[in-house]
């Protein structure tokens, strides 16, 4: 049996949950969202916790039984809490900035780079070089901090880019000098 897949989903307070077959809405504070799940699998709501059952035991069945949980589980905690993901921006003259709901990256190209974020995702800088992805979707909020991070990624020889908050970056050696 799958560890994560077995173990139940606690809904909180403020978050309705309605099953309609596979279909899955959960509502919250922070918002709305919606998803289906794979036919391997069948979610039971009992009082304020929920269930994901797989049908079977068959290879696909298992492999989806933790996922859907997973899943299920990032959507109650996405609109009861949100989450957040940091990125830093290192490097010489390289800073950000807000600008209505876009933002905008100075690093190092000959023109600024403009990201507006989707529905539901907000943006904030600190420091100029601090930047905040947060929302409620989980999925969005790690797709919308790897464009950001895609802009400039960190490079090995001097470590400037743009990296999430704490990722280590390997450097390397520059060129050997003549002797």
């Amino acid at each position: 049996m799958s560890r994560i897949g077995k173990r139940p989903i606690a809904i909180p307070a403020k978050v309705q949950v309605t099953l309609d077959g596979l279909q899955v809405t959960v509502k919250g504070p922070k918002g709305e969202l919606s998803r289906e799940l794979p036919s391997a699998v069948t979610i039971e709501q009992e009082g304020d916790t929920l269930l994901v059952k797989r049908k079977d035991d068959s290879r696909t069945a298992r492999q989806m039984h933790g996922l859907a949980r997973t899943l299920v589980a990032n959507m109650v905690d996405g609109v009861s809490q949100g989450f957040q993901r940091r990125l830093e921006i290192q490097g010489v003259g390289y800073r950000a900035a807000v600008q209505g709901r876009n933002l905008t990256l100075n690093v190092g190209y000959s023109h600024p780079v403009q990201i507006e974020p989707p529905e539901g995702i907000q943006i904030a800088v600190e420091n100029n070089t601090n930047v905040i992805v947060t929302g409620f979707d989980k999925e969005l909020v790690g797709n919308t901090a790897a464009k950001i991070r895609d802009v400039r990624p960190p490079e090995p020889y001097k470590g400037k880019g743009i990296r999430y908050s704490g990722e280590f970056v390997r450097r390397k050696a520059g060129k050997a000098g003549k002797k």
